[in-house]
């Protein structure tokens, strides 16, 4: 199932998707998107509504360096455990909405990544073995960093913390196998990264175990679970487009703030 945050005339529902392109409907869900679906009855063409960042989160989790071939580009060791960072729930924006080129920034790069939301439990000290159990489903993320302020700063927090730093959707999908799924991104139609999530150093069990092992994931909290190499810069007026098999593709402006 493709489960979405719409907008629409009557104001903002999750929904679930239908049907393919222009053929596709957005069934207006009740209350949340977590367990069995509860559906009002309304329904819209995909095209009458307006896609939103399909989740909420409390926070996003990232994970650095989760790509031998993208810590190689910058010089950097892999690390023997997962390296996590927090991005701020503000920082959160849907599909086509603009990311802001903040002006104190002379580098903002684009990071495609497969992000993980939590489902309905909250999660403690969950074990890999049983950390796919407690997975709602599967969506698309940009972690936009800005490069210069990352490395004068010495730590993540302000260069990845931007308001419009963590592009989400375009949907979640529910029914999906993570392990190895291809990812491409698309800068201005100019292919950037092209990899598979079978290259994740830290696999998504993992992931979830070690951070649990450190902070309570709650329902609808997001896992970035890292990019692949062919990062790079980008500036006013391009479109960044992200692509992971079995999802769709997660669009968005860059725009100076």
């Amino acid at each position: 199932m493709r489960l979405a945050r719409i907008a629409h005339a009557g104001g903002v529902a999750f929904a679930a998707i239908e049907g393919e392109g222009s053929d596709a409907e957005v069934l207006e869900i009740a209350e949340h998107p977590f367990g069995r679906p509860n559906f009002t009855g309304k329904r819209w063409p995909l095209a009458d509504v307006r896609l939103l960042a399909p989740i909420l989160p409390t926070k996003v989790v990232a994970v650095g360096r989760n790509y031998a071939e993208h810590a190689a580009e910058f010089g950097n060791e892999v690390p023997g455990s997962p390296m996590i960072f927090l991005k701020p729930s503000t920082s959160v924006i849907g599909p086509n909405a603009a990311i802001k080129l903040p002006a104190v920034s002379e580098r903002v790069d684009f990071e495609g990544e497969l992000a993980v939301v939590v489902g309905a439990q909250p999660l403690r000290r969950i074990s890999a073995s049983r950390a796919l159990d407690f997975v709602l489903g599967y969506t698309i993320a940009n972690d936009v960093t800005a490069r210069d302020l990352q490395k004068a700063d010495g730590q993540w927090g302000r260069a990845k913390g931007f308001d419009t730093f963590c592009p989400l959707g375009p949907w979640i999908e529910t029914s999906l196998d993570p392990a190895d799924l291809a990812l491409r991104t698309e800068v201005g139609g100019e292919v950037r990264q092209d990899s598979r999530t079978s290259l994740l150093i830290h696999k998504i069990p993992q992931l979830i175990e070690f951070i649990s092992g450190v902070m309570t994931l709650l329902p609808g909290d997001v896992i970035l679970t890292g990019t692949p190499a062919g990062v790079g810069p980008i500036t006013d007026g391009q479109q960044v487009s992200i692509t992971i098999e079995g999802i769709g593709t997660l669009t968005n402006p860059a725009q100076n703030a």
